[in-house]
């Protein structure tokens, strides 16, 4: 057996050993405990690698304690691999869409096994930044193993004990199942297991239609595959803007994908031809059977607590919400901090990390920085991508804010007519008195990469208006700020101005 092949993810082919060998190598040996650590840190995933990477460059003694893989969910099961296969994707979907550029030739082949095989090339190669090794370099001891609480100050792991003044808990989440009967015997697929594939299913059922099952939906049906998503909800997407989510569902619609919404899956069945799934809808007498070669399950999360011994330090936690933690990421054990999936409902790999240097401020340097300060981004990752940053108008006028949405449809932003992409739109949210900007919404190719203009605006109270002094370079998509704040600015001239400006000009003539 190749020396990494135990924490390799299948198949065991010479990317995945690498990737192994650098986020949980075999050959690794814990290091001697030093008789107390500044903080000491249970999880190497997003948050708790930029945690002890953080303190450890400040000069604070760190322990950093890994059970599975080092870089977590993001790189192993997550942002990483996913992204891959979406630029696959894209890719294929843009080889079709050629012709109505005016570019003529063969369509695309898809070689899923090449896509898949690039994917965790990639991944292997990333993997470096997140290796035990990297962060030994880094000044940080890394054991890895399970790590447990044994005192309100002492976390043990791999027989040593570690005593710490702070700790952060950053374990992360991990996918969870419906309670459906049949699935567990049928097989299902969840991100942790789906990009092991390394042949396509030639159909696809989906059980979640929020973003990772959207993504993977829209990539596999682009592949070639019949897909369909089975959401629970009225809608897919049902954290998202509405609109957003009607545009998208139309998008997968119209390229293949058979959405089935305000359904339950009642039963799943396998045979040597299929799994069968019985589906019935809110307003349906009778059940539906959906045939498929796999079943991938992308309806939850739940937080990462088995394990921990957090009652042997005084931590309260939920089965659900996960570590109970205050607006300062601090525990009911004042010594000890928790950041990421493990303790918020905001499951983004951004947001781990903004946790993190939080954790780094309070706990290392009797810092107040405060969860509920962040203005929290989001994308998903679809085509067109769906980027939301701020609060939801619904979520303003809770907040007793008087809110005004300007809307801008893709249509009038030259570059997305230009690039055949025009399907999208953007809204932004300000306060009726003073244009404050409150929150917003982009859908359009690369619209997480144009949201961070707007949630560093909201962060700044900056105005919109005053977004329409900013130069954006033409013909852009991220143009469609500077677009909206004409318009903003445009709305504030009232009839009564306007008749003042008017008998100025004839006076000036």
């Amino acid at each position: 057996m190749p020396p990494d092949s135990e924490f390799a993810p299948p198949p065991a082919d010479t990317h995945n050993l690498r990737l192994a060998a650098n986020v949980h190598p075999s050959d690794w040996r814990n290091p001697e405990p030093a008789s107390r650590y500044n903080l000491v840190v249970i999880g190497a995933g997003t948050a708790g690698l930029v945690a002890a990477a953080g303190a450890a460059g400040l000069g604070a003694k760190v322990a950093l304690v890994e059970r599975r893989l080092m870089g977590g969910d993001c790189l192993n099961f997550g942002c990483v691999p996913s992204k891959a296969i979406l630029a696959a994707a894209r890719a294929a979907m843009a080889a079709r869409g050629a012709p109505a550029l005016g570019v003529r030739g063969a369509p695309a082949a898809i070689d899923f096994a090449a896509t898949m095989a690039r994917m965790r090339e990639a991944r292997a190669e990333l993997s470096a930044n997140d290796s035990a090794r990297r962060f030994r370099e880094l000044g940080v001891d890394v054991f890895l193993g399970a790590g447990k609480f044994v005192a309100p100050d002492a976390i043990a792991v791999d027989g040593a004990i570690l005593r710490f003044r702070r700790a952060v808990i950053a374990a992360g989440s991990r996918p969870v199942a419906p309670p459906i009967p049949g699935l567990e015997t049928s097989g299902y697929l969840t991100n942790e297991t789906v990009f092991s594939l390394t042949a396509m299913p030639r159909r696809l059922a989906i059980i979640g239609g929020g973003p990772i099952g959207c993504e993977l939906a829209q990539a596999f049906r682009r592949f070639g595959a019949e897909v369909a998503i089975l959401e629970a909800a009225p809608r897919i997407l049902g954290r998202d803007d509405a609109g957003a989510a009607a545009l998208i569902e139309r998008t997968l619609s119209d390229e293949g994908v058979r959405i089935l919404t305000g359904c339950a899956v009642e039963s799943v069945s396998a045979d040597a031809e299929a799994k069968v799934l019985s589906v019935r809808h809110a307003r349906a007498v009778a059940s539906e059977q959906i045939h498929a070669d796999e079943i991938l399950v992308a309806a939850g999360r739940a937080p990462n607590l088995d394990g921990l011994a957090l009652d042997a330090a005084g931590i309260a936690s939920d089965p659900a919400a996960g570590v109970v933690v205050d607006d300062f990421l601090r525990t009911t054990n004042r010594r000890v901090y928790a950041a990421g999936d493990v303790c918020t409902q905001f499951r983004f790999t951004h947001i781990a990390d903004a946790m993190a240097r939080i954790v780094i401020r309070n706990a290392l340097f009797f810092g107040r920085a405060r969860m509920s300060a962040l203005t929290i981004p989001s994308c998903v990752y679809t085509d067109p991508e769906v980027a939301h940053t701020g609060l939801s108008t619904q979520e303003a006028e809770a907040r007793g804010a008087e809110v005004k949405t300007l809307f801008l449809p893709m249509s009038e932003v030259d570059r997305a007519v230009l690039d055949g992409r025009a399907d999208g739109f953007a809204k932004i949210h300000v306060a009726r008195r003073g244009g404050r900007i409150l929150g917003g919404t982009i859908v359009a190719p690369h619209a997480g990469e144009i949201i961070s203009e707007l949630t560093f605006a909201i962060a700044r109270r900056v105005p919109l208006g005053d977004l329409a002094n900013v130069i954006h370079p033409y013909p852009t998509v991220a143009e469609t700020l500077r677009k909206l704040a004409d318009q903003y600015n445009r709305s504030r001239l009232t009839p009564g101005a306007s008749r003042i400006l008017a008998r100025w000009f004839a006076w000036r003539r």
